[in-house]
Protein backbone atom coordinates (compact mmCIF):
# COMPACT_ATOMS: atom_id res chain seq x y z
CA UNK A 1 0.00 0.00 0.00
CA UNK A 2 1.25 3.03 -0.96
CA UNK A 3 1.35 5.84 1.89
CA UNK A 4 0.28 9.66 0.21
CA UNK A 5 0.74 12.43 2.40
CA UNK A 6 -1.40 15.68 1.75
CA UNK A 7 -0.51 18.67 2.77
CA UNK A 8 -2.98 21.71 4.22
CA UNK A 9 -5.16 19.29 3.17
CA UNK A 10 -8.15 20.65 5.10
CA UNK A 11 -7.97 23.73 2.98
CA UNK A 12 -9.70 24.70 -0.65
CA UNK A 13 -7.58 22.67 -3.25
CA UNK A 14 -5.70 20.45 -0.68
CA UNK A 15 -9.69 18.93 0.68
CA UNK A 16 -10.70 18.29 -3.07
CA UNK A 17 -7.18 16.68 -3.52
CA UNK A 18 -7.57 14.71 -0.50
CA UNK A 19 -10.93 13.62 -1.47
CA UNK A 20 -10.13 12.47 -4.99
CA UNK A 21 -7.14 10.31 -3.84
CA UNK A 22 -9.42 8.92 -1.00
CA UNK A 23 -12.48 7.95 -4.07
CA UNK A 24 -9.67 7.03 -6.77
CA UNK A 25 -7.40 4.89 -4.98
CA UNK A 26 -8.42 2.69 -2.15
CA UNK A 27 -5.22 0.66 -2.29
CA UNK A 28 -3.53 3.97 -1.17
CA UNK A 29 -3.27 5.42 2.12
CA UNK A 30 -3.97 9.14 2.41
CA UNK A 31 -2.75 11.31 5.23
CA UNK A 32 -4.00 14.59 5.55
CA UNK A 33 -1.36 16.91 7.35
CA UNK A 34 -2.96 20.25 8.39
CA UNK A 35 -2.36 22.93 11.23
CA UNK A 36 -6.00 23.97 11.17
CA UNK A 37 -5.37 27.37 11.11
CA UNK A 38 -8.03 29.56 9.85
CA UNK A 39 -8.28 28.50 6.36
CA UNK A 40 -8.32 24.76 7.79
CA UNK A 41 -11.81 23.26 7.97
CA UNK A 42 -12.34 19.52 8.92
CA UNK A 43 -16.05 19.68 7.86
CA UNK A 44 -15.20 20.14 4.14
CA UNK A 45 -13.99 16.41 4.17
CA UNK A 46 -16.95 15.26 6.47
CA UNK A 47 -18.22 12.69 3.83
CA UNK A 48 -15.01 10.81 3.76
CA UNK A 49 -12.95 11.12 6.88
CA UNK A 50 -14.83 7.26 7.69
CA UNK A 51 -12.87 5.79 5.54
CA UNK A 52 -10.04 3.29 6.20
CA UNK A 53 -7.81 4.66 3.95
CA UNK A 54 -7.97 8.27 5.10
CA UNK A 55 -6.04 9.74 8.16
CA UNK A 56 -5.83 12.97 9.91
CA UNK A 57 -3.11 14.35 11.23
CA UNK A 58 -2.84 18.10 13.43
CA UNK A 59 0.49 19.15 12.87
CA UNK A 60 2.56 22.33 11.53
CA UNK A 61 4.46 21.46 8.92
CA UNK A 62 7.16 23.84 10.75
CA UNK A 63 7.87 21.55 13.11
CA UNK A 64 10.57 19.49 11.46
CA UNK A 65 10.64 16.74 14.71
CA UNK A 66 7.29 15.96 14.08
CA UNK A 67 6.97 15.90 10.08
CA UNK A 68 9.97 13.83 10.48
CA UNK A 69 8.84 11.45 12.78
CA UNK A 70 5.26 10.78 10.77
CA UNK A 71 7.47 10.20 7.42
CA UNK A 72 9.07 7.40 9.52
CA UNK A 73 5.93 6.11 10.93
CA UNK A 74 3.71 6.05 8.30
CA UNK A 75 6.48 4.67 5.84
CA UNK A 76 5.23 7.86 3.49
CA UNK A 77 6.16 7.32 -0.42
CA UNK A 78 4.92 10.58 -1.90
CA UNK A 79 4.00 13.88 -0.95
CA UNK A 80 1.75 16.28 -2.21
CA UNK A 81 2.44 19.77 -0.65
CA UNK A 82 -0.37 22.42 -0.76
CA UNK A 83 0.22 23.96 2.71
CA UNK A 84 0.59 27.43 2.57
CA UNK A 85 -0.84 31.00 3.35
CA UNK A 86 -2.22 32.09 0.24
CA UNK A 87 -3.99 35.65 1.09
CA UNK A 88 -2.36 38.72 -0.43
CA UNK A 89 -3.73 41.00 1.72
CA UNK A 90 -3.01 39.01 4.79
CA UNK A 91 0.85 38.64 3.79
CA UNK A 92 1.38 42.67 2.92
CA UNK A 93 -0.07 42.82 6.77
CA UNK A 94 1.99 40.17 7.98
CA UNK A 95 5.16 39.07 5.71
CA UNK A 96 6.79 36.70 8.57
CA UNK A 97 4.22 34.46 8.68
CA UNK A 98 4.04 33.89 5.27
CA UNK A 99 7.91 33.70 5.25
CA UNK A 100 7.70 31.01 7.88
CA UNK A 101 4.87 28.80 6.53
CA UNK A 102 5.50 29.07 2.70
CA UNK A 103 9.49 29.28 3.00
CA UNK A 104 10.64 27.52 6.20
CA UNK A 105 7.79 24.85 6.25
CA UNK A 106 8.55 24.03 2.77
CA UNK A 107 11.83 23.81 3.80
CA UNK A 108 10.62 21.49 6.78
CA UNK A 109 9.03 19.02 4.35
CA UNK A 110 12.08 18.66 1.87
CA UNK A 111 14.50 17.92 4.49
CA UNK A 112 12.23 15.16 6.47
CA UNK A 113 11.57 13.41 3.34
CA UNK A 114 15.53 13.79 2.34
CA UNK A 115 16.63 12.63 5.42
CA UNK A 116 13.82 9.66 5.52
CA UNK A 117 13.66 8.54 2.01
CA UNK A 118 17.73 8.76 1.78
CA UNK A 119 17.88 6.10 4.71
CA UNK A 120 15.92 3.71 2.94
CA UNK A 121 17.66 0.86 1.11
CA UNK A 122 15.74 2.00 -2.19
CA UNK A 123 16.61 5.59 -1.40
CA UNK A 124 14.42 7.41 -3.87
CA UNK A 125 13.01 4.74 -6.06
CA UNK A 126 9.11 4.98 -6.19
CA UNK A 127 9.18 8.28 -4.41
CA UNK A 128 7.82 11.83 -5.41
CA UNK A 129 8.10 15.27 -3.51
CA UNK A 130 5.22 17.19 -5.57
CA UNK A 131 5.07 21.30 -4.53
CA UNK A 132 2.00 23.31 -5.26
CA UNK A 133 3.04 26.68 -6.49
CA UNK A 134 0.84 29.90 -8.04
CA UNK A 135 0.72 32.08 -10.93
CA UNK A 136 2.13 34.87 -8.97
CA UNK A 137 5.82 34.24 -8.87
CA UNK A 138 6.08 35.42 -12.56
CA UNK A 139 4.84 38.74 -11.74
CA UNK A 140 2.31 40.70 -14.07
CA UNK A 141 1.45 40.66 -17.78
CA UNK A 142 0.38 43.59 -19.60
CA UNK A 143 -3.03 44.36 -21.33
CA UNK A 144 -0.94 44.27 -24.68
CA UNK A 145 -3.31 43.96 -27.68
CA UNK A 146 -2.77 43.20 -31.31
CA UNK A 147 -2.75 46.95 -33.21
CA UNK A 148 -6.15 48.13 -33.94
CA UNK A 149 -7.82 45.63 -31.17
CA UNK A 150 -9.76 46.21 -28.26
CA UNK A 151 -9.49 43.73 -25.26
CA UNK A 152 -10.90 41.00 -24.87
CA UNK A 153 -10.09 39.29 -28.08
CA UNK A 154 -10.25 35.41 -29.69
CA UNK A 155 -6.43 33.83 -29.08
CA UNK A 156 -5.55 30.45 -29.53
CA UNK A 157 -6.25 28.06 -26.62
CA UNK A 158 -6.90 24.40 -25.88
CA UNK A 159 -7.34 22.10 -28.39
CA UNK A 160 -7.66 24.27 -31.26
CA UNK A 161 -10.43 26.40 -29.32
CA UNK A 162 -10.41 30.16 -28.96
CA UNK A 163 -10.72 32.08 -25.75
CA UNK A 164 -11.32 35.77 -25.09
CA UNK A 165 -7.79 37.21 -23.65
CA UNK A 166 -6.54 40.73 -22.60
CA UNK A 167 -3.36 40.15 -23.63
CA UNK A 168 -0.86 38.47 -26.21
CA UNK A 169 1.83 37.17 -23.72
CA UNK A 170 1.03 34.12 -20.88
CA UNK A 171 3.07 32.57 -18.31
CA UNK A 172 5.53 30.10 -19.39
CA UNK A 173 7.04 27.21 -17.93
CA UNK A 174 10.38 29.15 -18.67
CA UNK A 175 9.02 32.77 -17.65
CA UNK A 176 11.40 34.83 -15.28
CA UNK A 177 10.24 35.03 -11.80
CA UNK A 178 9.22 38.42 -10.67
CA UNK A 179 7.27 38.20 -7.83
CA UNK A 180 5.60 41.44 -6.49
CA UNK A 181 3.80 40.93 -3.11
CA UNK A 182 5.31 39.04 0.02
CA UNK A 183 2.90 35.89 -0.62
CA UNK A 184 4.43 35.41 -3.88
CA UNK A 185 7.91 36.44 -2.97
CA UNK A 186 7.64 33.32 -0.05
CA UNK A 187 6.12 31.05 -2.81
CA UNK A 188 8.89 31.93 -5.50
CA UNK A 189 11.35 31.22 -2.28
CA UNK A 190 10.02 27.75 -1.66
CA UNK A 191 9.91 27.04 -5.27
CA UNK A 192 13.20 27.40 -5.92
CA UNK A 193 14.24 25.29 -2.35
CA UNK A 194 12.36 22.15 -4.18
CA UNK A 195 14.65 22.87 -6.89
CA UNK A 196 17.36 23.16 -5.17
CA UNK A 197 16.98 19.93 -3.50
CA UNK A 198 16.43 17.93 -7.00
CA UNK A 199 19.66 19.53 -8.11
CA UNK A 200 21.95 19.32 -4.60
CA UNK A 201 20.27 15.61 -3.58
CA UNK A 202 18.64 14.27 -6.65
CA UNK A 203 15.32 14.53 -4.77
CA UNK A 204 12.48 13.47 -7.00
CA UNK A 205 10.84 16.66 -7.15
CA UNK A 206 7.69 18.38 -9.13
CA UNK A 207 6.50 21.75 -8.85
CA UNK A 208 3.19 23.44 -10.36
CA UNK A 209 2.09 27.17 -10.68
CA UNK A 210 -1.62 27.32 -10.99
CA UNK A 211 -4.12 30.17 -11.73
CA UNK A 212 -7.06 31.25 -9.67
CA UNK A 213 -8.67 28.69 -8.36
CA UNK A 214 -12.66 28.39 -7.75
CA UNK A 215 -15.30 26.26 -6.43
CA UNK A 216 -17.06 24.79 -3.57
CA UNK A 217 -15.61 24.96 0.26
CA UNK A 218 -13.44 28.47 -0.64
CA UNK A 219 -13.07 30.25 2.65
CA UNK A 220 -14.96 33.11 2.36
CA UNK A 221 -11.70 35.88 2.35
CA UNK A 222 -11.33 34.94 -1.05
CA UNK A 223 -13.09 37.52 -3.92
CA UNK A 224 -15.77 34.52 -5.42
CA UNK A 225 -17.66 32.97 -2.25
CA UNK A 226 -17.31 36.21 -0.09
CA UNK A 227 -19.21 38.26 -2.85
CA UNK A 228 -21.53 35.33 -3.09
CA UNK A 229 -22.13 35.72 0.50
CA UNK A 230 -22.17 39.68 0.61
CA UNK A 231 -24.84 39.71 -2.24
CA UNK A 232 -26.68 37.31 -0.76
CA UNK A 233 -26.69 39.77 2.93
CA UNK A 234 -27.40 42.81 0.54
CA UNK A 235 -23.60 44.07 2.02
CA UNK A 236 -21.10 46.08 -0.04
CA UNK A 237 -18.54 44.25 -3.00
CA UNK A 238 -15.42 46.37 -2.55
CA UNK A 239 -13.68 46.40 -5.39
CA UNK A 240 -9.93 47.23 -6.12
CA UNK A 241 -8.63 50.33 -8.24
CA UNK A 242 -11.39 50.29 -10.88
CA UNK A 243 -11.79 46.69 -11.13
CA UNK A 244 -9.93 46.48 -13.70
CA UNK A 245 -7.54 43.62 -13.18
CA UNK A 246 -7.32 40.56 -15.13
CA UNK A 247 -7.27 37.02 -13.47
CA UNK A 248 -7.51 33.53 -15.19
CA UNK A 249 -9.56 31.21 -13.64
CA UNK A 250 -9.64 27.39 -13.22
CA UNK A 251 -12.56 25.60 -11.35
CA UNK A 252 -10.72 23.58 -8.29
CA UNK A 253 -12.12 20.07 -9.18
CA UNK A 254 -9.88 20.70 -12.67
CA UNK A 255 -7.06 21.65 -10.53
CA UNK A 256 -7.34 18.43 -8.37
CA UNK A 257 -7.41 16.45 -11.75
CA UNK A 258 -4.27 17.75 -13.03
CA UNK A 259 -2.52 17.26 -9.74
CA UNK A 260 -3.43 13.57 -9.65
CA UNK A 261 -2.43 13.54 -13.23
CA UNK A 262 0.70 14.69 -12.64
CA UNK A 263 1.78 13.13 -9.55
CA UNK A 264 1.30 10.28 -11.30
CA UNK A 265 2.58 10.71 -14.59
CA UNK A 266 4.58 13.84 -14.88
CA UNK A 267 8.52 14.09 -15.43
CA UNK A 268 10.57 14.17 -12.65
CA UNK A 269 12.67 17.68 -12.20
CA UNK A 270 10.03 19.08 -14.34
CA UNK A 271 7.53 22.15 -13.97
CA UNK A 272 4.08 22.36 -15.53
CA UNK A 273 1.71 25.47 -15.86
CA UNK A 274 -1.98 24.32 -15.20
CA UNK A 275 -4.72 27.35 -16.31
CA UNK A 276 -7.96 27.67 -17.19
CA UNK A 277 -7.39 29.49 -20.63
CA UNK A 278 -10.10 31.86 -18.95
CA UNK A 279 -9.58 35.37 -18.53
CA UNK A 280 -12.25 37.99 -16.89
CA UNK A 281 -11.35 41.66 -15.23
CA UNK A 282 -12.43 41.58 -11.51
CA UNK A 283 -15.38 44.23 -12.39
CA UNK A 284 -17.14 41.79 -15.02
CA UNK A 285 -16.69 38.39 -13.06
CA UNK A 286 -18.68 40.74 -10.45
CA UNK A 287 -20.96 41.53 -12.69
CA UNK A 288 -21.68 38.02 -13.24
CA UNK A 289 -21.60 37.11 -9.84
CA UNK A 290 -24.22 39.32 -9.30
CA UNK A 291 -26.51 38.48 -11.94
CA UNK A 292 -25.99 34.98 -11.59
CA UNK A 293 -26.89 35.42 -7.86
CA UNK A 294 -29.95 37.46 -8.11
CA UNK A 295 -31.33 35.04 -10.69
CA UNK A 296 -31.15 32.06 -8.45
CA UNK A 297 -32.43 33.62 -5.27
CA UNK A 298 -35.81 34.59 -6.91
CA UNK A 299 -34.43 38.52 -7.85
CA UNK A 300 -34.48 40.50 -10.65
CA UNK A 301 -31.60 39.72 -12.33
CA UNK A 302 -28.39 43.22 -12.03
CA UNK A 303 -31.05 44.19 -8.96
CA UNK A 304 -27.54 44.44 -6.68
CA UNK A 305 -25.48 45.66 -8.71
CA UNK A 306 -25.32 48.44 -6.63
CA UNK A 307 -23.64 46.75 -3.64
CA UNK A 308 -20.32 47.26 -6.04
CA UNK A 309 -18.09 50.00 -4.28
CA UNK A 310 -14.74 50.82 -5.50
CA UNK A 311 -11.80 51.49 -2.63
CA UNK A 312 -8.18 52.40 -2.85
CA UNK A 313 -6.11 49.50 -4.64
CA UNK A 314 -4.07 47.18 -3.04
CA UNK A 315 -0.30 48.14 -3.08
CA UNK A 316 1.66 46.44 -5.49
CA UNK A 317 -2.02 45.38 -7.46
CA UNK A 318 -0.29 43.05 -10.15
CA UNK A 319 -2.49 43.98 -13.35
CA UNK A 320 -2.56 40.87 -15.26
CA UNK A 321 -2.40 36.77 -15.03
CA UNK A 322 -2.18 34.15 -17.53
CA UNK A 323 -1.38 30.85 -17.93
CA UNK A 324 -0.60 29.19 -20.83
CA UNK A 325 -0.83 25.49 -19.80
CA UNK A 326 -0.92 24.04 -23.58
CA UNK A 327 2.40 21.91 -21.94
CA UNK A 328 0.19 20.05 -20.04
CA UNK A 329 -2.30 19.37 -22.26
CA UNK A 330 -0.05 18.25 -24.96
CA UNK A 331 2.92 15.93 -22.79
CA UNK A 332 -0.40 14.25 -20.27
CA UNK A 333 -3.05 15.00 -22.17
CA UNK A 334 -5.08 17.66 -19.63
CA UNK A 335 -7.73 20.17 -20.00
CA UNK A 336 -10.37 22.06 -18.26
CA UNK A 337 -13.96 20.28 -18.09
CA UNK A 338 -15.82 23.13 -17.73
CA UNK A 339 -16.82 26.25 -19.57
CA UNK A 340 -16.33 29.32 -17.06
CA UNK A 341 -20.04 30.12 -17.00
CA UNK A 342 -21.04 26.43 -16.30
CA UNK A 343 -18.15 26.75 -13.48
CA UNK A 344 -19.79 30.07 -11.80
CA UNK A 345 -23.25 28.81 -12.10
CA UNK A 346 -22.66 25.15 -9.87
CA UNK A 347 -20.04 27.43 -7.68
CA UNK A 348 -22.66 30.00 -6.95
CA UNK A 349 -25.71 26.77 -6.51
CA UNK A 350 -23.17 24.85 -4.48
CA UNK A 351 -22.71 28.08 -1.71
CA UNK A 352 -26.46 28.59 -2.09
CA UNK A 353 -27.08 25.80 -1.06
CA UNK A 354 -24.66 25.22 1.54
CA UNK A 355 -25.42 28.12 3.42
CA UNK A 356 -24.88 26.42 6.80
CA UNK A 357 -21.16 25.66 6.03
CA UNK A 358 -21.08 29.45 4.96
CA UNK A 359 -22.49 30.77 8.15
CA UNK A 360 -20.20 28.49 9.73
CA UNK A 361 -17.03 29.36 8.74
CA UNK A 362 -17.95 33.36 9.14
CA UNK A 363 -18.86 33.15 12.47
CA UNK A 364 -16.38 31.09 13.44
CA UNK A 365 -17.76 28.19 14.65
CA UNK A 366 -16.24 26.02 11.94
CA UNK A 367 -12.92 25.95 14.19
CA UNK A 368 -14.82 23.77 16.61
CA UNK A 369 -14.98 20.91 13.87
CA UNK A 370 -12.30 19.24 15.12
CA UNK A 371 -12.70 19.10 19.19
CA UNK A 372 -16.49 18.10 18.28
CA UNK A 373 -15.19 14.70 15.82
CA UNK A 374 -13.23 13.89 18.31
CA UNK A 375 -15.61 14.08 21.64
CA UNK A 376 -18.13 12.28 19.41
CA UNK A 377 -15.54 9.27 19.16
CA UNK A 378 -14.74 9.51 22.64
Amino acid sequence: MKTILITGGAGFIGSHVVRLFVNKYPDYRIINLDALTYAGNLANLKDIEDRPNYEFVKADICDFDTVYRLMQDKNVDGIVHLAAESHVDRSIKDPFTFARTNVLGTLSLLQAARLYWESLPERYEGKRFYHISTDEVYGALELTCPEGVEPPFRTAASSGEHHLAYGTEFFLETTKYNPHSPYSASKASSDHFVRAFHDTYGMPTIVTNCSNNYGPYQFPEKLIPLFINNIRHRKALPVYGKGENVRDWLYVEDHARAIDLIFHKGTIADTYNIGGFNEWKNIDLIRVLINTVDRLLGRKEGEDLNLITFVTDRAGHDLRYAIDSRKLQRELGWEPSLQFEEGIEKTVRWYLEHQDWLDQVTSGDYQHYYERMYIDRG
